[in-house]
């Protein structure tokens, strides 16, 4: 069943080297009922635990399919800034679960993963493939500057590369005026991300992918690609928790192989 997990998971299309491998779930592959069908891997929103493991096993199955690969490094995401760096011995530690929300490895064959239902994924790596990372950000990581801690784990972001992954989109993003106003506390040309609803005191409509491009674009990394997917729009393929509230998450995992001579 790994091969359905594969046909229907997402690869960024970004000018990432060939030693950089990355994929993006789907819903789609896995063994969840309703309504984490199917191919949930979180276990933390009340599905059947041995669905959850099963889900797990199909991706562990999956990345060993496209490249040598560990376990994935999985994350307590608490919407914050920290990023993990998985030493050596990660592979034998994985029930230690860290909490961050990204993290960033130079070593080869560990899959770094976040989890995602509207909030955005973001993969970095560096234009040689000696480094990658992988972020979640919610819009208080990405207010309180999530993308740009894990762009700091790169010497020089002119040679960092990122893929912006499927994320609530600009026509469902709906917030109050503090979340705008949090936003532009930091840059005031957060401003363009975010359009007023007609016919409110102080409801707006934010760009998830705009916000993340500005404030990456703020320390120096332009080469971004990715953005448009909506997950609430596409109840076939995504998750949301905006749309369902009870439903399952996604993966995003990248890893990198030494490159062979």
């Amino acid at each position: 069943m790994s091969d359905d997990l594969l046909r229907h998971a997402l690869r960024p299309d970004w000018p990432a080297p060939a030693n950089v491998h990355a994929l993006v779930t789907t819903r789609l592959g896995g063994v969840s009922t309703s309504p984490y069908d199917t191919l949930n891997l979180g276990d933390h929103v009340e599905d059947a635990p041995a669905a959850v493991a099963s889900n797990r096993a199909l991706l562990e199955q999956a990345l060993q399919a496209v490249a040598p690969a560990q376990a994935p490094q999985w994350l307590k995401q608490v919407h914050g800034i920290r990023v993990f760096h998985p030493d050596a011995e990660a592979a034998v530690r994985r029930a230690q679960i860290p909490e961050a929300d990204a993290a960033c490895t130079t070593l080869a064959g560990v899959p770094l993963t976040v989890m995602t239902a509207d909030c955005l994924p973001a993969f970095f790596t560096d234009r040689a493939g000696s480094r990658v990372a992988v972020a979640h950000a919610g819009w208080r990581g990405l207010c309180d500057g999530v993308l740009e801690a894990t762009a700091a784990e790169f010497a020089d972001p002119g040679e960092v590369l990122v893929w912006l992954g499927p994320a609530i989109g600009p026509e469902a993003f709906e917030v109050g005026g503090e979340v705008r106003a949090a936003f532009m506390a930091h840059d005031p040309a957060a401003a363009d991300a975010f359009r007023a609803v007609p016919g409110t005191a102080d409801t707006w409509l934010g760009d998830l992918y705009l916000l993340a491009r500005q404030r990456l674009a703020r320390v120096g990394v332009t080469a971004v690609h990715g953005g448009g997917l909506c997950t609430v729009s596409d109840a076939q393929r995504f998750y949301s928790f905006r749309r369902d509230r009870v439903t399952g998450r996604m993966a995003s995992v990248i890893w990198r192989v030494e490159e062979t001579t």
